[in-house]
C-alpha cells in the first residue's frame, strides 16, 4: 500500500439519517476484510459518534456526511474517502455500485491524497467549503463591513456574506454569483449574498490574509461552517486559515478529473440542445 494511507485501523462512518447507510457501511466493513486490505474487519460508527483513532475513515452518505468526517479527521490528519448515498455527492468519490472497483484501486496504489485548504473563525468552529455570516433572525438586510488585515476594504449590503475556500467555490458560493475555482489554489473567496447595490462583486484573496466582518448593531449573529456548525457572535468575526488541512482519497480515474465532475454533476460549460 502507499505508504501514506495506513491500514492499520480503519473505520466506516455511516449517516443514520440516510436510508440504507449503514447496511452499505457494513458491506464495506466486510468487503475491505476480506479482499485483505485491512488485517481486522474495520469497524462501523455513526456520524455521531467518530473515534478519534482511526488512519483511515471511509464517509458514507453524501456530501454533508463527507465534510463533518473531514472536518473532524483533519486535527488528527486521517485521509477520508466518500461514497455517495446522496444527491449530489460533489465531494464523494464513488457509488456504492462501484465498491470492488474503489477496492481494486487501492490495492493497485492507483489514487492520491490531496490536502485540501480550510477556514477557522475565532467563534470557534472550522469550515472545509465555507463560512456563512448572517444574522441570527433574516428578517432585515444587514451591513457588513469586510476588513482585510484589519484594513478597511468595503461595506456590503447584503443579506449576508460568504467566506469560501477552493473546495466550496462549487457549493454556495457558486449559487450566490462567485467564481469556480481550482481546488489545488491557495486562496480565499468572498461572495455577498443577495446585495443591494451594483458594484458588490466577489473578491478573491490569498489565503494568508486574516478576515474580519464587522457589524455595527447590537444584534446577534451567527456564523454557520459548512452549513452544519453554527456559532454565535457580537460585533465583529474573524476568518482565518485553519493550521490543518482536510486529507481526501482521491481515486486516479479520469472521469474524478475536477472539470469532468463540473461537467458531469454540474452541467457547467455545457450549451443546451437546440429543439
Amino acid at each position: 500500500m502507499d505508504k501514506n494511507l495506513d491500514l492499520s485501523n480503519v473505520g466506516v462512518v455511516y449517516n443514520s439519517e440516510i436510508e440504507g447507510s449503514k447496511d452499505f457501511a457494513s458491506k464495506v466493513s466486510c468487503a475491505f476484510f476480506e479482499k485483505k486490505l485491512t488485517l481486522s474487519k474495520p469497524n462501523v460508527f455513526d456520524i455521531e459518534n467518530m473515534p478519534d483513532g482511526l488512519t483511515f475513515a471511509i464517509s458514507i452518505g453524501g456530501d454533508g456526511t463527507i465534510l463533518k468526517c473531514a472536518r473532524h479527521y483533519s486535527k488528527l490528519n486521517v485521509p477520508v474517502f466518500g461514497f455517495n448515498m446522496g444527491r449530489l455527492g460533489y465531494l464523494s468519490q464513488a457509488l456504492p455500485s462501484e465498491l470492488d472497483y474503489v477496492i481494486e484501486k487501492i490495492q493497485n496504489n492507483d489514487f492520491r491524497i490531496e490536502e485540501r485548504t480550510m477556514l477557522k473563525s475565532d467563534a470557534g468552529n472550522v469550515a472545509l467549503n465555507d463560512m456563512v455570516v448572517k444574522k441570527e433572525l433574516n428578517s432585515r438586510t444587514s451591513v457588513l463591513n469586510l476588513y482585510i488585515n484589519n484594513e478597511p476594504v468595503c461595506s456590503y449590503m447584503a443579506d449576508g456574506i460568504i467566506v469560501s475556500t477552493p473546495t466550496g467555490s462549487t457549493a454556495y458560493a457558486l449559487s450566490a454569483g462567485g467564481p469556480v475555482i481550482s481546488p489545488d489554489i491557495d486562496c480565499f473567496l468572498i461572495v455577498p449574498i443577495c446585495p443591494h447595490t451594483l458594484n458588490a462583486r466577489p473578491v478573491v484573496v490569498n489565503s494568508n490574509e486574516s478576515l474580519t466582518i464587522k457589524i455595527c448593531e447590537e444584534t446577534k449573529y451567527q456564523i454557520t461552517a459548512d452549513g452544519q456548525d453554527i456559532k454565535m457572535f457580537k460585533g465583529e468575526v474573524v476568518v482565518k486559515k485553519y493550521e490543518n488541512s482536510a486529507k481526501l482519497l482521491l481515486l486516479n480515474k479520469q472521469k474524478q478529473d475536477f472539470y469532468r465532475v463540473l461537467r458531469q454533476k454540474l452541467h457547467w460549460g455545457v450549451a443546451p440542445h437546440k429543439c
